[in-house]
């Protein structure tokens, strides 16, 4: 059988509550109402497929990492690695990350197959390559990468 992620979500939060699991309590709490808040969203209420959470849980980790480094620039380091923290409980139901090789692998086989040239071609090489990378890359990172192999 298999398992949906939100019932992932919630069995893990049981699990957390048993535990006295003070980080990963508050993290996926946070996590489920996140998810709730996007299903809510909308005209219609509607009941989000697993990808869509990834993409949801993706949101919130960027969102910690960049608190995480705004805590630390303001000298709060106790907040920062209390962010540090969320984002870690959280990336674990993440598809695994692609390494810095893979994603230039993939980006270089987009090239090719979109025939693109030169910088203006970032667009097109962007449809080619996202849809590969989905959940797996950071956006920016990805358009680093193209942006890298077009220039050269």
């Amino acid at each position: 059988m298999v398992v949906m992620l939100k019932e992932q979500l919630e069995s893990d939060l049981t699990s957390a509550l048993k535990a006295h699991d003070d980080v990963r309590k508050r993290t996926l709490r946070m996590a489920l109402a996140a998810v709730t808040n996007e299903e809510k969203a909308g005209k219609t209420e509607r009941t989000l497929s697993d990808d869509e959470i990834v993409k949801v849980l993706a949101r919130e980790v960027k969102k910690r990492k960049e608190a995480a480094e705004a805590f630390a620039g303001g000298g709060r380091a106790e907040q920062a690695q209390a962010e540090r923290d969320e984002g870690a409980v959280l990336e674990a139901y993440l598809p695994q990350q692609l390494s810095d090789d893979e994603l230039a692998t993939l980006v270089r086989e987009a090239i090719a197959e979109s025939g693109a040239e030169g910088p203006r071609a970032m667009g097109a090489v962007m449809k080619v390559v996202n849809p590969k990378v989905a959940g797996r890359a950071d956006g920016g990172r990805v358009a680093a990468e193209v942006k890298r192999q077009l220039a050269s």
